[in-house]
């Protein structure tokens, strides 16, 4: 990391900003792919730019306007990408809690488990 904000120190900040743009672009672009394992790196590098940004004062808005487009977007998908993660938990969840039986009332309202003798398959869907 120190490496990377050497190198930062020294970019004027359109450089910085043009930096940065290419970043965005490679995170939407893994997250559009679902290579997620690659955000944390971008993610890395993407902080360092906005960590220098943030400490030029002489930016002007218009210069960061595309770029701030690029980050709403991006959190858009990333957030997508989190939703999907979360749903795919909670199936698996439901799937091992089914594995392990099926509860059902009686007509008294008494709970009971029927045990399943189902293996080690997972659903298949299309």
């Amino acid at each position: 990391m120190t490496d990377l904000n050497a190198q930062l120190t020294h970019q004027t900040p359109q450089s910085l900003i043009e930096e940065l743009d290419k970043i965005l672009d490679q995170e939407r672009s893994a997250l559009v792919r679902g290579e997620l394992n690659q955000i944390q790196e971008l993610l890395t590098r993407k902080e360092a730019i906005i960590a220098r940004l943030n400490e030029i004062g002489s930016l002007e808005r218009a210069d960061l306007a595309q770029v701030q487009t690029k980050v709403s977007r991006n959190q858009e998908l990333l957030n997508s990408a989190m939703e999907g993660i979360r749903s795919v938990a909670t199936r698996m969840a439901e799937l091992r809690r089914v594995k392990k039986g099926l509860d059902v009332y009686d007509r008294a309202g008494r709970k009971e488990r029927y045990g399943t003798t189902m293996g080690q398959r997972l659903e298949k869907r299309s």
